[in-house]
């Protein structure tokens, strides 16, 4: 395994799945564990979510921002 125990690229689901894919694949990863999120815009809505739903026990490092692609590292705690 790499660096991530998942990838999930955003563009290949349609917008309805997205978010649910999201949230499957980090509910997955065990602590310490980190996936990566690959999309085409800037996902500041997701993160939202994901800091109302799991407060305190994930991270969120930007490893590509845009323009056409961002790539973002989030990790269970």
């Amino acid at each position: 395994m790499g660096a991530f125990a998942a990838t999930v690229n955003a563009a290949e689901y349609p917008p309805h799945l997205k978010h649910k894919v999201i949230f499957e694949t980090f509910g997955r990863l065990k602590p310490a564990e980190a996936m990566l999120l690959i999309n085409d815009h800037d996902p500041v809505p997701l993160r939202y979510q994901f800091e109302a739903m799991y407060p305190g026990r994930f991270s969120w490092e930007y490893l590509e921002r845009g323009p056409e692609m961002f790539r973002v590292k989030i990790g269970k705690l």
